[in-house]
């Protein structure tokens, strides 16, 4: 055996088995030659899963929605050139979102670049600042020292993409030609190291821990707050009868029980915002609120119920209300709780920032909170389960089985219909903004994901369809028209991989969300400019994928349609739409809160 081959059989098996030893068993391929020493490595390891994708942009977000649902690393693999830099959409979403991902991205080696070689762009730290870490790797020597350092970037890659906050890590891979490894030795190096005991290069075998355990562990344990600061927090809140606990997008996955626990200690009510993890589960819901992006419109409420202290987990919520509430309250006192010590604050408004373990921090203030609950919390917390209420029997009449079928009444539809167990995903603009306003908490264990960390409408579908290859249960999700249109490629993932999700299609013909906002003034240029209309037919999409296609043209239709969707396989529901008519549907909603918020007597 030529000994480039030797070489580079012992890298890729080193770098490939040490990831999947740490955890990273799930590999993502796009095909592509320069890449070949990856793949066939992850093809010939006994416990490495493969996904093909024929789209890199596609491939980027399907392996996030994986990583995402599983919470551990997921890799990717790409040929040279502009193939890794149609990952970037997604590493920017993981990167924000904090998911973990492992980007090996193969190259030419050094002396190729930079010089007109084909299928080559500089790949050194082509995503920038949006990864934990970079390495551009040697190209493969088999010496074993080099085989050492290669095991522990393996671990150190892992470490960093799970860290605090975790996200995406990049390894740059540079080989040379010949690029297919030595198959047998292949076979022969993974046998081996399941025994403790790998060949080297030279013939000569390196010893490794007992049972095959990586070649490092890195261990990171909870950040913690010192004593004094701990006691003042306590204090603080304690002595604040108008408090509120908000949970934003990405709140650790455990953190329900322990935050609403909390808040009963305290006597707050607490805002969950949909992708919090928050809003359906078997947790106490006494204090949760799900309707607050339409009664915090209302003036008086907004202006009477001012916070004392706001206590944060996770991002910013989605709604817009709230936001436009802790300005017009700048004298609250906010405290952001961010476990991954990073910066989920664009109010410029927070007093403290607390980077600290979230379970931990509610277990030990509630131990540390008197049982009776904060005094005068009581009147407080009633006023704000009020309004939900009265906010809530207001969208259940205006909303409920009343035709035509429109955009809000496609979530309280859902939140009727879907199982226990169910995950529902929802894309950004209109569709995670109508979730956050008409989805109400549940008892029903749900879940509710969607990628607010760069709130594109790219790789929505792509992300999707990760989730369900990750383990998620029957899956819906809603997209509008253009979100559809941008990952259309996605699609080819459920066909490739037998993934069952059914896609809640509302179109518009166009970009909905702009009809609410400024730019709908500019009457003589908004439908080039902002509108978009395109006049497209999914149907034809449908059947290019192999999907069902049902247009729902009433309620009845898409209860049917939702419900054979949920026993298996593709299916696309379209529900189409008018922009006008859509923007009338909400605004009419907002007054009849407000009548209703005065018939509570909480304004």
């Amino acid at each position: 055996m030529h000994d480039h081959t030797r070489a580079l059989t012992h890298w890729v098996a080193a770098l490939i088995d040490e990831l999947v030893r740490g955890g990273a068993t799930r590999f993502v391929i796009c095909p592509g030659s320069r890449s070949t020493p990856l793949a066939l490595a992850v093809a010939r390891h006994p416990a490495a899963r493969i996904w093909m994708h024929l789209d890199e942009r596609s491939a980027g977000f399907f392996a996030l929605g994986m990583a995402r649902q599983r919470a551990e690393p997921v890799a990717l693999i790409c040929t040279s050139g502009t193939a890794a830099a149609n990952f970037l959409p997604a590493v920017a979403e993981a990167d924000l979102a904090r998911v973990p991902l492992i980007l090996l991205t193969a190259d030419r080696p050094h002396e190729l670049r930079d010089n007109g070689a084909p299928q080559t762009i500089d790949q050194v730290r082509l995503f920038g600042p949006r990864t934990r870490w970079f390495s551009d790797l040697p190209v493969p020597d088999g010496e074993p020292a080099s085989l050492r350092y290669l095991r522990a970037v393996a671990a150190r890659s892992l470490a960093a993409a799970r860290g605090a906050p975790a996200g995406p890590v990049h390894l740059n891979l540079p080989f040379r030609e010949p690029l297919v490894p030595d198959r047998a030795l292949l076979e022969d190096l993974f046998k081996s190291r399941a025994t403790g005991t790998v060949p080297a290069p030279g013939g000569a075998t390196a010893a490794r821990g007992a049972g095959g355990d990586p070649a490092a562990t890195v261990v990171a344990g909870p950040r913690l707050l010192a004593e004094p600061v701990l006691a003042a927090l306590a204090d603080r809140l304690g002595q604040a009868a108008h408090g509120l606990i908000l949970c934003g997008p990405g709140c650790p996955p455990d953190l329900a029980p322990a935050v609403t626990r909390l808040a009963a200690s305290l006597d707050w009510p607490l805002l969950a915002d949909p992708l919090s993890g928050l809003r359906c589960g078997p947790h106490d819901q006494r204090l949760v609120l799900a309707a607050y992006d339409a009664f915090l419109r209302d003036e008086a409420f907004a202006t009477r119920y001012a916070p004392q202290v706001a206590l944060r987990f996770g991002a910013l919520p989605t709604a817009k209300p709230v936001l436009q509430f802790l300005q017009r309250h700048p004298t609250t006192h906010q405290i952001v709780v961010d476990e991954g010590a990073g910066w989920r604050e664009p109010t410029s408004l927070a007093a403290t920032h607390l980077h600290c373990d979230p379970l931990w921090l509610c277990a030990t203030l509630g131990e540390r909170l008197p049982a009776a609950g904060t005094p005068g919390a009581g009147a407080w917390a009633r006023a704000w389960l009020a309004a939900e209420q009265a906010t809530r029997e207001v969208i259940a009449a205006q909303l409920t089985g009343r035709e035509p079928i429109s955009e809000p009444g496609v979530f309280v539809q859902l939140a009727e219909l879907l199982p226990a167990g169910a995950t529902l995903f929802v894309g950004n603009s209109m569709p995670v903004r109508d979730c956050d306003t008409f989805f109400p908490a549940a008892a029903r264990p749900l879940t509710i994901i969607g990628n607010r960390g760069a709130n594109g409408i790219d790789g929505l579908v792509s992300s999707a369809l990760g989730a369900v290859a990750g383990g998620a249960g029957p899956l819906v999700m809603v997209l509008g028209d253009l979100s559809l249109y941008h990952d259309a490629n996605g699609l080819l993932a459920a066909k490739l991989h037998g993934l069952s999700a059914t896609i809640v299609l509302i179109n518009n013909d166009g970009g909905g969300i702009f009809s609410f906002l400024p730019q709908a003034s500019e009457r003589d240029q908004f439908e080039q400019l902002f509108g978009t209309p395109h006049g497209l037919d999914f149907q034809p999409l449908a059947e290019l994928y192999g999907a069902r296609y049902t247009r729902a043209h009433n309620w009845a239709d898409f209860r049917a349609a939702l419900a054979a969707g949920l026993a298996g396989g593709l299916h696309l529901v379209e529900v189409r739409t008018d922009r006008a008519q859509n923007v009338a549907d909400h605004r009419a909603i907002w007054p009849l809160v407000s009548a209703a918020l005065r018939a509570a007597g909480v304004t």
